[in-house]
């Protein structure tokens, strides 16, 4: 099974998440980085774009044989899939039609939504915008792994394990870990997923339903663009617990790699988050950052120092305010 993890708990500290105060320093001394605030008018195009060219693929996947659908689900259709995975998050923090829209937002969502499969888009908005809120919070923060998986997920050979698994951690760890009520959005995000489900099986079969499951699935596992779920706040250097990625994959994830950027700003949409670095170099260029997502992968199922463990924690008394 491989090396044991020499870790035995998470990194628990007692000071406030670090990007509110990076964020106050950097407007101080480049106040013109508040002109990149704010929607980005050619998202919604591109999302719509994503959603259209993913229902066109099923005129050619409904003829596929079966290892050839699963190949093309990992290689194509989860690769969107992940991007609009991807859009959804930007349309959890409004930054399709602005903070003024915030229904338009929500439809949005509801489309990015469709290929996907599963009904998400409302209820991961609910939880994200607490992971910004209060990082680290061993409640509020519910993408930080639970104990029971970094004592289960503990070894090279479970690690992988647990890296395959990972769409079913994150789907269902919020539900376990911090239940909150269902809103009637959710319901509706629901209607119309399960609605679309059913057009596509009536007009091209049960395998290009299939095929959006797999696809949703594989990418979120074991495929290098989702590498970014453990690159952005696994501890891989001690006391930092925000890493940004600056490879090629950010051209299909929204740059969500510009993690760091991303956290300082969350109302900065991702295509202005490279500008973000060009315009405050000096408070970036020196943070541990990461350049593959493929050894990030590699590293976190090999390196004995890395595992669900490597995550910074805080109590959650004190950071209610």
């Amino acid at each position: 099974m491989g090396a044991h993890v020499s870790r035995t708990d998470f990194e628990w500290v007692y000071s406030a998440e670090p990007h509110a105060t990076r964020r106050k320093e950097i407007l101080a001394k480049h106040p013109e980085i508040k002109q990149l605030m704010g929607h980005d008018p050619n998202f919604k195009w591109i999302v719509i774009g994503l959603v259209v060219i993913q229902f066109l693929s099923y005129v050619i996947v409904k003829d596929l044989s079966w290892p050839m659908l699963v190949l093309a689900a990992y290689c194509f259709g989860g690769v969107i899939n992940h991007s609009l995975m991807l859009a959804v998050h930007e349309i959890a923090h409004n930054l399709a039609f602005g903070h003024s829209r915030p229904l338009a937002n929500r439809m949005l969502g509801f489309i990015a939504n469709l290929p996907i499969g599963l009904p998400f888009s409302v209820s991961f908005k609910k939880y994200h915008l607490e992971h910004h809120k209060y990082q680290g919070d061993e409640k509020k923060d519910t993408d930080i792994p639970t104990s029971l998986e970094a004592k289960l997920f503990s070894t090279a050979g479970t690690k992988f394990l647990w890296v395959c698994l990972q769409p079913l951690f994150y789907a269902f760890r919020p539900l376990v870990t911090y239940p909150k009520p269902v809103t009637p959005l959710e319901v509706l995000n629901s209607i119309a997923q399960l609605s679309f489900n059913a057009l596509v099986w009536y007009l091209f079969g049960g395998k290009c339903v299939a095929y959006m499951f797999i696809g949703t699935l594989l990418a979120m596992g074991l495929h290098p663009v989702a590498g970014h779920f453990i690159s952005e706040h696994y501890m891989f250097k001690k006391g930092f617990e925000t890493y940004s990625y600056y490879g090629p994959l950010n051209w299909v994830t929204f740059n969500v790699g510009y993690h760091n950027e991303h956290h300082d700003f969350p109302n900065i949409p991702g295509s202005r988050l490279p500008l973000v670095k060009k315009m405050a170099p000096e408070f970036y260029e020196d943070l541990p950052q990461h350049n593959s997502w493929i050894k990030v992968l590699y590293d976190f199922v090999t390196d004995p120092e890395i595992g669900p463990y490597a995550r910074i924690k805080r109590k959650a008394k004190g950071f209610d305010d």
